[in-house]
């Protein structure tokens, strides 16, 4: 939460004074790659954890979406103050940012984040059911 209120304070004071952002080409560059690696990272992190009855990992797999999702308004904000020269569509993403980081931790606060709950009710279910143990004692 204090990471959304610096966030949207930051960003609010940008708008406020007209601060012109620095255009950041490598910055656009690690968003753009983001946006197309979390998404597989995720989907790896659902298959691994399904098959581990893994509710931490599958609550983790959706952090990944997550970061693909702030990934995606980043690049927005840049591309747009890049190919435009838009100044206030670098703050202005970061405000919906802020948003964003807000309604998790809200959600996390309340006890519903990532929906793990569901989960670790689900691979609860797949762990008694298992036959074989993924983790073999050595002798």
């Amino acid at each position: 939460m204090l990471l959304a209120a610096y966030v949207a304070v930051h960003s609010a004071w940008m708008l406020w004074q007209r601060e012109m952002p620095e255009r950041s080409f490598p910055g656009m560059v690690v968003a753009a790659l983001s946006m197309i690696v979390m998404p597989l990272l995720a989907r790896a992190k659902r298959r691994v954890a399904a098959e581990l009855a893994s509710g931490a990992l599958h609550a983790d797999s959706r952090q990944s979406d997550f970061c693909a999702y702030l990934a995606a308004i980043t690049l927005c904000g840049l591309g747009l103050h890049a190919l435009f020269g838009w100044w206030w569509a670098d703050p202005a993403a970061a405000l919906a940012i802020s948003a964003v980081i807000a309604r998790e931790g809200i959600q996390s606060l309340r006890g519903k984040s990532c929906g793990c709950g569901a989960t670790q009710a689900c691979c609860a279910d797949k762990a008694t059911s298992r036959t074989e143990d993924p983790w073999p004692k050595a002798n």
